[in-house]
């Protein structure tokens, strides 16, 4: 039982969100796949998903209530009862002379047998000594029958939650019905008995006739009585369009024999009706097939879809092999269709995604808009250089197109006075570049091997620097390699190191990285411009630059090493340490 509020549903789905669930045969059902339907507003349900064209789903179940499922509860809970007691059952969802699945539940222990008749599709028999009848609570029993029988058990089903309690009760003439849980129950040599069954025959000065003589020959109905049950039958059976059932009586009509010649003549009149209604119904039927088979060439699915579901229902029996034919083709045509559909939802909700992804990075893009913005106005102008005044603002308006609709018009001015603050948009503007330190000016001529640095400020005016642009507002610093020997054999030394290493063993570069790193000072020039350099400078903020693991970058650098080295006159040999010890012996 799917829950009805949408609180106790989401608990619910958490519970069985690896489950799925289907329209079920049993309960008259397509056999369908379902979902759940969540609503604040009326109660939760489950739903047919729909068809491949959109359009919703046609079923062909009828009782969608609590009470269509009471034939699945009374096999179950008749399968316990008997388990508990150690006997075998079989149970089964009769339909006997077309009833409908659910009518009608036989249960059989031990050579006992009870007819659960839980609606009024069909009549008890009552002359029957091999079962005992069982009627539910709207089946409907002649007075007479009731004195004759003395009492009849009915059952009822009561909802706890969203399972149903079965209960049983004892009906007898001028007494009410007395109910009981099914544990207080018996069934013995007399069938089923209750803890009234025994109060009332105490009560009685006779025996009652024994349910179980199974020796005793059963009474057969009489011919006139039995030719009315025919007629009824059969305009019950020709009210819900049922061909099987109307062909069954009619059989059983020709057979009945030692009727009243006044009943022979009703029997007569309405076999005669019969068959021309069944000569109409197989003409339906014939045109139902053909205008399948034609819409299944037209290749409509729609049509398709709800004809299929017509000739399931009422033309499932006794086909021809060409109707088989047909029927499998229009099976076959809505499953390609299904695949089809599916293709096109998968693509559908690809796009959809890639749509939501495209509105939170606009969306995202946004709200760093608004960051950049309040950083801006927050920051004092002294404690911001023109180099990450421009890296912002250039920031500031890369996000901006990025958020495009979202971005408000105040937001729009205020983008475009940052952005004639910072000199973008000028016409000759172009970008700050960074100041050679004054101590590399002499050997500008020669060629330059650099590193990039990335600096930028705090809120209190404070630089950091790093070898990766972390930040936005970051600055790149191309520092060049220093020109005198110390750093460049060290430097030299480490990288034949490390490519050594690299080459001779699978140990990753990247644990000599605390031998293998560099060391770059930046600090502010007194015009607000940032400079660099790699030897120490008062004032200046250190960085310590991991050289790079990667093999071939590492030979590059190495490369541009030796050029430098070779255009500075420096031997390449690497730099060792001498070790006291060996030098004294």
């Amino acid at each position: 039982m799917l829950p009805l509020e949408a609180i106790e549903l989401d608990a619910f789905r958490r519970r069985h969100q690896l489950d799925t669930f289907w329209c079920g045969l049993l309960l008259g059902g397509c056999g369908a796949q379902l979902t759940t339907k969540l609503y604040t507003d009326r109660v939760c349900h489950f739903a047919h998903h729909p068809g491949p064209d959109g359009r919703p789903h046609i079923c062909g179940r009828r009782s969608r209530g609590v009470s269509s499922a009471d034939h699945l509860y009374v096999k179950s809970a008749a399968a316990a009862w008997l388990r508990e007691r150690d006997e075998q059952a079989e149970i089964g969802f009769g339909q006997p002379d077309g009833a409908p699945i659910g009518s009608v539940v036989d249960i059989a222990s031990q050579g006992r047998r009870l007819r659960v008749h839980l609606d009024q599709t069909m009549e008890p028999v009552w002359d029957d000594d091999g079962v005992e009848p069982v009627l539910g609570v709207s089946v409907p029993i002649e007075r007479d029958t009731l004195i004759r029988r003395w009492y009849v058990h009915r059952i009822r089903l009561d909802s706890e939650g969203t399972a149903r309690r079965i209960r049983i009760g004892t009906e007898a003439f001028a007494r009410p019905t007395e109910w009981f849980a099914l544990d207080e129950c018996e069934i013995g040599e007399r069938g089923l008995s209750t803890p009234a069954v025994e109060r009332i025959v105490r009560s009685r000065r006779t025996v009652p006739p024994s349910r179980w003589s199974g020796g005793r020959a059963r009474k057969a109905p009489e011919p006139d009585a039995r030719a009315q049950v025919l007629l009824r039958r059969l305009a019950d059976a020709r009210r819900v369009d049922s061909v099987v059932v109307v062909t069954r009586v009619c059989r059983e009509i020709a057979a009945l024999a030692g009727a009243s010649p006044e009943a022979q003549d009703q029997l007569h009149a309405a076999a005669r009706g019969a068959q021309v209604w069944l000569e109409k119904q197989a003409e339906v039927r014939r045109d139902l097939f053909a205008r399948l088979d034609e819409a299944v060439s037209a290749q409509k699915t729609a049509p398709v879809r709800e004809l299929l579901v017509r000739v399931n229902a009422t033309a499932a029996h006794d086909r021809t092999e060409a109707e088989d034919q047909i029927v499998g083709a229009a099976a076959a045509f809505l499953s390609a269709q299904g695949r089809g559909q599916r293709a096109l939802d998968a693509k559908r909700e690809a796009e959809e995604a890639a749509e939501k992804m495209a509105a939170a990075a606009a969306l995202a893009a946004s709200h760093a808009v608004s960051r950049i913005l309040s950083d801006l106005r927050r920051r004092p102008a002294r404690h911001m250089s023109e180099a990450t005044l421009h890296s912002q603002v250039q920031a500031l308006v890369e996000a901006a197109a990025e958020a495009g609709r979202h971005i408000t018009p105040s937001q729009r001015r205020q983008i475009d006075r940052w952005k004639s603050r910072a000199g973008i948009g000028r016409a000759h503007a172009s970008a700050p570049t960074a100041v050679t330190p004054d101590m590399h000016t002499a050997s500008s001529k020669k060629p330059a091997i650099t590193i990039a640095v990335w600096v930028w400020k705090n809120r209190y005016g404070g630089l950091h620097a790093d070898f990766t642009q972390t930040r936005p507002e970051a600055s790149v610093l191309h520092v060049p390699l220093p020109f005198d020997p110390g750093p460049l054999e060290r430097l030299y030394g480490n990288l034949t190191r490390m490519i050594a290493e690299r080459e001779t063993s699978e140990v990753p570069v990247h644990v000599h990285t605390n031998r293998a790193s560099m060391c770059v000072r930046v600090w502010e020039t007194s015009s607000g411009q940032l400079d660099a350099t790699l030897t120490r400078r008062k004032g200046a903020t250190a960085a310590t630059l991991p050289l790079p693991n990667d093999l071939e970058r590492l030979r590059e650098l190495h490369d541009k090493v030796v050029a430098q080295m070779k255009a500075c006159g420096i031997a390449q040999q690497p730099r060792t340490k001498r070790n006291p010890a060996r030098g004294r012996n």
